[in-house]
């Protein structure tokens, strides 16, 4: 029962919305393009506008970077042309969208998560304790470690680190988990990924973190997360990449048991290859079999083309799309 008010009252909020008529969108925002969403992503936007503006002079913009849960409100209530998030969008979300347009929002990769920046969607690392001797994992260990439901094909749950293939005086050993929130940004990839959306995790091991709440961004969940490993030599944590702590050390992830197993760097996460890559989404309200709105198609085909990604690649927390990857999202456009 963990957890269910909120998603109750989220299903009826939904129910209701279909009675709702569809927002209309104000007058005065013909030919001006709305963002609306994260604020750690206001430098990168920044640079688009200002390289967008070279070609297109008489641009106009209007900038709502308030937190990535605003994004898609002000898309499905039709106050926003773009919402830019550092993460993918909650199902509830997606939910309140569809009720009212009878379709999914459109949701496109514009950049690569960061390596290592809090608050800037940083690709997550599991770490064990400097005195483990493990040194990797696969996806459907983690899940049959974290969770209960074993989505991913485990024959078993996994609560010792003999289960994990280490001997000796290890082998009987239990499995102390450390993650971040899970309802949380961080967490929610988390689960997603790792234990295909499953809400049965081992409970009874697990330590959450989540961000210290007040004014202002902390972005601190990581920390805590690695200063609890740090003092448990059972413990086997999630955070994001990019901490460094001489106490913990980050293991190589695959995603099936075969390998290959990957460790977290710039190359691996712009290639896609590290299976907790993260990255940032452009999520646009786009009727099927029609053609995306003009001011919005023209500014996502400068921010994947070329030298919109040689923007992300300027020294800022995010990361640029694979080449090829940023081809196909741009020729999705059309």
């Amino acid at each position: 029962m963990r957890r269910t008010t909120f998603f109750s009252f989220l299903a009826v909020i939904a129910t209701r919305a279909v009675a709702l008529p569809l927002p209309t969108e104000p007058p005065e925002a013909a030919g001006v393009i709305r963002v609306w969403g994260t604020a750690e992503l206001r430098p990168l936007l920044e640079r688009w506008q200002d390289g967008f503006k070279k070609n297109h002079p008489d641009a106009r913009f209007e900038v709502r970077l308030t937190g990535s849960d605003a994004g898609l409100p002000g898309l499905y209530t039709r106050r926003a042309d773009i919402a830019l998030l550092g993460r993918e969008a909650t199902a509830a979300e997606g939910k309140a969208f569809e009720w009212i347009f009878r379709y999914k929002p459109t949701a496109i990769e514009v950049a690569t998560g960061s390596l290592g920046a809090p608050g800037h969607s940083p690709a997550l690392v599991v770490y064990v304790h400097r005195d483990d001797p493990l040194t990797q994992i696969t996806l459907a260990q983690l899940d049959a470690a974290f969770g209960s439901e074993r989505l991913r094909g485990a024959p078993e749950n996994i609560r010792t680190w003999g289960q994990l293939g280490l001997t000796g005086t290890w082998r009987d050993r239990p499995i102390h988990l450390y993650a971040p929130d899970t309802e949380e940004g961080a967490g929610r990839f988390f689960r997603s990924v790792v234990l295909n959306d499953s809400r049965m995790l081992d409970w009874e091991h697990l330590r959450e973190f989540a961000d210290t709440k007040g004014r202002g961004a902390t972005h601190d969940a990581g920390q805590k997360i690695l200063a609890a490993l740090a003092a448990d030599p059972l413990g086997l944590a999630v955070a994001g990449a990019g901490f460094t702590d001489t106490r913990v050390r980050a293991l190589s992830l695959a995603v099936e048991a075969a390998g290959p197993f990957v460790a977290p760097t710039r190359d691996s996460l712009i290639a896609r290859t590290y299976p907790l890559t993260r990255a940032v989404f452009a999520y646009v309200n786009r009727t099927p079999d029609a053609p995306l709105d003009s001011k919005v198609r023209e500014f996502l085909d400068y921010v994947l083309s070329p030298e919109g990604q040689r923007a992300v690649s300027a020294p800022l927390a995010f990361l640029p799309l694979d080449a090829e990857a940023a081809r196909l999202r741009r020729e999705s456009l059309k």
